[in-house]
């Protein structure tokens, strides 16, 4: 699954033109790499969200084949520090 939907699809960013935006401007790693929002992503990636003040690190548990509910986007990945 692509990194921008990734991002959409498990809530982490609320549009998917947001995620494409903010991974144009450099703020998203993948696996410490900057990544482009056609990024292929696999379980185990670690994703890196940098934002104003804060900084936002997650592996992935589960690439999901299509949309999740909202009760099941927070099972698609866990937070680390």
């Amino acid at each position: 699954m692509r990194l921008d939907k990734f991002l959409k699809v498990s809530r982490l960013i609320k549009r998917r033109t947001i995620a494409n935006k903010v991974s144009d401007q450099g703020r998203i790693y993948v696996n410490g790499i900057i990544a482009k929002p056609a990024k292929q992503l696999k379980e185990g990636d670690i994703i890196t969200i940098k934002q104003a003040d804060c900084e936002i690190k997650v592996r992935i548990i589960k690439v999901p084949p299509n949309n999740v509910s909202v009760q099941e986007a927070p099972g698609l990945y866990e937070v680390i520090n």
